[in-house]
């Protein structure tokens, strides 16, 4: 089983957010899952659901911040294993191209 999430943390702030979110990032590599950060959120894989909330509640608590804002989205496919990358490549198929476009 593969479990799939879309975390974003942030503080609660008025100036740049990316050092505390880069506190919250670094904390996933002591946990058992895969990760990619993108401009919107981080994409986190996980073997089971204890491992991916776990992960996700140390990047939370990692934010120092009077006020943290913690937006998760998860994926638990239970019957088959399909990861991110696989999702992403059955949308490109369908489009006959990348899943892409630069301005």
């Amino acid at each position: 089983m593969t479990v799939i999430a879309l975390l974003s943390v942030a503080p609660v702030i008025e100036d740049s957010m990316a050092s505390e979110v880069a506190k919250a990032v670094d904390t996933l590599d002591a946990h058992d899952v895969s990760y990619e950060t993108n401009p919107m959120g981080t994409v986190i894989e996980a073997d089971d659901i204890d491992s991916l909330l776990a992960a996700v509640a140390a990047a939370h608590k990692a934010v120092d911040a009077d006020r943290v804002s913690t937006v998760l989205k998860i994926d638990d496919k239970r019957t088959t294993d399909q990861s991110a990358s696989d999702k992403v490549e059955a949308v490109e198929a369908e489009l006959g191209r990348k899943a892409e476009r630069e301005r």
